[in-house]
């Protein structure tokens, strides 16, 4: 009588090998291992692409926006301490990198809110390459109407600009956006109750519209 090999299949053991999980490749990266970190550009890059893009609507600039965020998070790794998810960590640098763009360009910011982001510049220590299609807003299909709203958000000021991306487009909850921002959740409230009634003004017939 034949005996069937016990012996799995090489698909069957690919899917016993469980990825390794972000603070895996944290640890593995703390311990200077760039291709543990290359692993976390690579599960993270399409998202860091989009939440820029959101906040600069420029495909190159949102690029090179990206790479700089993730070789600032590269430097400062081994400051990572697990008290937050990695990606709400990157999140904040990201964030940041956008905020300082932003101001450089004179875009103007909310008086009513304390400035207290800012990165000191980094050299650069690698290359990445991320590129995503950006996901068209799910309740919007006229294409006028979506450039209409993304000009509005474009005037927002960096802080409301950024808690509208996070929660309307990233969908993030309110104690997500509080610890990206580095602010109190009451704070996320506030910015995001001015940034809508500051849309509502600019786009009253649009919103009367959808």
């Amino acid at each position: 009588m034949a005996m069937t090999s016990s012996k799995p299949t090489p698909t069957e053991a690919e899917n016993d090998i469980a990825a390794p999980d972000d603070f895996e490749l944290v640890k593995r990266s703390q311990a200077g291992d760039a291709t543990a970190f290359g692993e976390l550009v690579t599960r993270y890059r399409s998202r860091a692409f989009a939440m820029i893009y959101n906040m600069v609507r420029n495909d190159q600039d949102a690029w090179d926006l990206a790479q700089d965020g993730f070789l600032k998070a590269w430097k400062s790794i081994g400051r990572f301490r697990g008290q937050s998810s990695f990606y709400t960590w990157l999140y904040r640098i990201l964030m940041n990198v956008s905020f300082d763009w932003l101001r450089k360009k004179h875009i103007a910011s909310g008086t009513e809110f304390d400035d207290t982001f800012g990165l000191k510049n980094v050299a650069p220590g690698a290359t990445t390459a991320p590129r995503a299609e950006l996901e068209p807003a799910a309740r919007i299909s006229d294409k006028e109407i979506r450039e209409r709203i993304d000009a509005a958000i474009a005037r927002l000021s960096p802080e409301h600009r950024a808690c509208i991306v996070m929660r309307e487009l990233d969908g993030l909850e309110y104690s997500e956006i509080a610890e990206a921002m580095q602010c109190s959740i009451g704070t996320v409230m506030s910015r995001l109750f001015y940034a809508r009634k500051k849309l509502q003004a600019m786009l009253k017939d649009v919103y009367e519209s959808i």
